[in-house]
C-alpha cells in the first residue's frame, strides 16, 4: 500500500486571526497585520485575502499599499497567534496520533494518514475535508490542504495545485506530478527553490523540473553539491523522508542560536551591550536546561546600505556555561573582527557542539569554587524570571540606553505578544 500524507496550512492565518477576533470575514475585510510603530517601511506579516483580491502582496511593506485601499491595520499578537495554532493542533489530534504529525510551522502540519484510510473508511480528500470543516466551524479559521504519496507531494499539492481548486485540496502522485508539473514555471513556485538556486538553474538554461529530470547529473552536482540529490529527486516526485524518520532524528552536534534586527543603526559600543545581552540569555538557557559548549560563533550585519557581515567562530578552552568565560570571549571575538565605523543592524551569536554537563571533566587549573558559585546565581535567576517574569530580575547594563531585552522579553518572535 502506497504511503498518503495531507499538509494542512491555515490559510492567510495571522490576518484570519485578527478578523475572527473582530468578528468579520476575511473574505470580505481589507486587513493588514504589521507594526507601524515600525514606519511606513514596516512589512505587513499577513494580509486577508480580500487584499490579495486587490493586488496587494503578501509581505509587502505598509508604503507599497496603494493609497487608495482603506484598511484596518492590526498590531501582531504572537500570543494569540500561538494559541489559536495550539488549539488547532488539538483538533488535529482528535484524528491523529501526535506521532504521526508533523508541525512544520505555526500554521503549517504534516500527518500520514496512510493508515488512517480504512480506519475512517475515508478517502484521502474526504478526511480532509473533514479536518478543514472542523477547524472552520470550531474557530472560523480557513483552511487548505495538499495530498500527496509522500511528503513532498502533498506539499507541492498545497502550494500549486490547491490554490487552483474550488474545495481548497490539491491531490498529487508522481504521474500527476510529472503530467501537471513537470513544464510549470517558475521554478522558485516549488518548495525548498528559492530565488537565488532559480538563477543558477536558469544559467544553467534550465527553466522547469521536466529540465532539471533530463539534465547531466554531473553537471547539477558540480554546481549544487549534495543537495543536487534532492532537486534530481524532487523533479521527479520523489522524496524518501518520512514523518517517522523526522520524528527519530537526532542531529550529530547540536547548537543554541539567537540572532535579532536591531530597531535602528548601532554603533559599535551601543552594540556590544545588545551583544553582552544576548550572551546573557544564552547562558541562562544552558544552565536552566544543563548544558555547556566550547565552541561560540558569533555573526555582525550592517546598516541596510552595507552590503557585508563579520564574525567567526572560536573555541574555548573548556567546555562551560557561565556568563562571565561565554562573554569574555564572545567579547574578544567581536572587538577583533567587528568593523568599528560603521552601523551595525544585525547580531547573531550561536553556542555550537552543546553537551549535556555530566559529560564534562573537571578542570584542576581553575576555580571551581568560583565558578559554582556563580552558576547557582544564575540558577537562581533562572528560578526567578520562570516564576516572577522575565523582566522580573535585570542586570545593570539592560537598563543602559540602547539596550534591548526589557523590550524584547514583552516579544513573541519579534512581534508584540498581544
Amino acid at each position: 500500500m502506497s504511503a498518503t500524507y495531507l499538509c494542512i496550512d491555515l490559510k492567510t492565518f495571522y490576518a484570519s486571526v485578527e478578523c475572527v477576533e473582530r468578528h468579520l470575514d476575511p473574505f470580505s475585510t481589507n486587513l493588514v497585520v504589521a507594526d507601524p510603530s515600525r514606519g511606513k517601511g514596516a512589512i505587513c506579516l499577513a494580509i486577508s485575502p480580500k487584499m490579495k483580491m486587490l493586488g496587494v502582496k503578501n509581505r509587502c511593506r505598509i508604503y507599497e499599499i496603494p493609497p487608495t485601499i482603506k484598511y484596518i491595520i492590526a498590531i501582531p499578537r504572537m500570543k494569540k497567534y500561538l494559541e489559536y495554532s495550539a488549539n488547532i493542533y488539538e483538533i488535529y489530534l482528535k484524528y491523529f496520533s501526535k506521532d504521526d504529525i508533523h508541525v512544520y510551522s505555526i500554521d503549517e502540519a504534516f500527518i500520514d494518514v496512510t493508515n488512517y484510510l480504512k480506519m475512517y473508511n475515508m478517502t484521502a480528500i474526504k478526511l480532509a475535508k473533514l479536518i478543514i470543516k472542523d477547524i472552520y466551524i470550531t474557530y472560523g479559521i480557513t483552511a487548505t490542504a495538499g495530498i500527496g504519496t509522500n511528503m513532498y507531494l502533498c506539499k507541492i499539492a498545497l502550494d500549486i495545485t490547491a490554490k487552483h481548486s474550488a474545495d481548497n485540496i490539491g491531490y498529487l502522485d508522481e504521474e500527476k506530478y510529472k503530467e501537471e508539473l513537470w513544464h510549470h514555471r517558475p521554478l522558485s513556485d516549488f518548495w525548498q527553490i528559492g530565488k537565488g538556486i532559480e538563477k543558477r538553474l536558469n544559467k544553467m538554461r534550465i527553466y522547469d523540473m521536466y529540465d532539471i529530470a533530463h539534465t547531466n547529473v554531473k553537471k547539477l552536482y558540480k554546481q549544487f553539491g549534495i543537495n543536487a540529490e534532492y532537486l534530481i529527486d524532487h523533479s521527479w516526485g520523489k522524496e524518501s523522508c518520512t514523518i517517522a524518520d523526522i520524528k527519530a532524528y537526532k542531529p550529530k552536534t547540536n547548537s543554541i542560536s539567537n540572532s535579532q534586527v536591531l530597531f535602528k543603526d548601532y554603533n559599535f559600543e551601543q552594540a556590544k551591550i545588545v551583544l553582552k545581552e544576548m550572551v546573557e540569555l544564552g547562558s541562562l538557557r544552558l544552565i536552566e536546561n544543563n548544558l555547556v559548549t566550547n565552541v561560540i560563533q558569533l555573526y555582525i550585519g550592517y546598516s541596510k546600505d552595507i552590503i557585508k557581515a563579520t564574525g567567526g567562530t572560536q573555541k574555548i578552552l573548556d567546555y562551560t556555561n557561565v556568563y562571565s568565560e561565554l562573554v569574555k570571549e564572545f567579547i574578544n571575538l567581536y572587538d577583533k573582527t567587528t568593523d568599528k565605523f560603521t552601523g551595525i543592524r544585525r547580531i547573531g551569536i550561536s553556542f555550537i557542539n552543546v553537551i549535556e554537563t555530566k559529560g564534562v571533566q573537571l578542570n584542576l587549573f581553575v576555580d571551581q569554587e568560583k565558578i559554582n558559585k556563580e552558576r547557582r546565581l544564575e540558577n537562581t535567576i533562572c528560578s526567578i524570571k520562570n516564576k516572577m517574569g522575565k523582566n522580573a530580575i535585570l542586570r545593570g547594563m539592560n537598563l543602559e540606553e540602547g539596550a534591548t531585552t526589557l523590550i524584547r522579553n514583552q516579544l513573541i518572535g519579534g512581534h508584540n505578544s498581544g
